[in-house]
């Protein structure tokens, strides 16, 4: 499946900066001159920190944080920033995600649902994907009646290059369960996180 983690293994940061080493020549760089000197070793600690996201888990990132309720009213975190890079240029993507689900009996540890968006967007992704799989690992985790997440992100791959819009704002959602099917909850949900 795309997007799913596949390397456990931490990164040869050592090996990273000697790639980055010969990329700085390649673009005709001098990777011996003084601002350039710890760059690559600096690059590729950088690169293993923005990656660690593959080198997680669901079940140790929620860590066992269910907490029993006897409601099932909808639960919403929102404004929850973001950063990630594109897949396709590995450059940087950043917004702000919001998350919503109605529960059966429990609910996650409210920074557990930060930490689900920081391990998926902490990989080479795309806004589509990612934002199905936040709402995929919700809904499981949870055992939610429904789950809602709404992405709004800027893409630099299209406000320094290609294109180079500078107001572009990309927005992707992903709806499960009850969500999907009862468009009160899905309107509930749209309206309480402002849409």
């Amino acid at each position: 499946m795309p997007g799913k983690a596949k390397r456990t293994k931490t990164p040869d940061e050592g090996r990273i900066a000697a790639l980055v080493r010969e990329l700085l020549v390649e673009l005709g760089e001098d990777p011996g001159r003084d601002g350039l000197k710890k760059t690559p070793a600096r690059v590729a600690k950088s690169l293993a920190f923005l990656t660690r996201g593959y080198r997680q888990s669901l079940k140790k990132v929620v860590n066992g944080a269910y907490f029993s309720s006897g409601t099932n009213h909808m639960v919403i975190l929102k404004d929850i920033e973001l950063y990630s890079l594109c897949e396709h240029h590995m450059l940087p993507f950043y917004g702000k995600c919001a998350i919503g689900y109605i529960s059966r009996g429990k609910v996650l540890g409210v920074s557990k649902l930060a930490r689900i968006v920081d391990m998926f967007a902490r990989r080479l992704q795309i806004q589509e994907r990612m934002t199905e799989e936040i709402a995929d690992a919700v809904m499981r985790e949870a055992g939610a009646e429904g789950v809602g997440v709404v992405i709004r992100a800027r893409h630099l791959c299209m406000m320094m290059r290609g294109v180079e819009k500078q107001n572009s704002e990309m927005t992707t959602s992903a709806v499960l369960g009850s969500f999907r099917s009862d468009e009160k909850v899905r309107q509930e949900f749209l309206s309480l996180i402002g849409m």
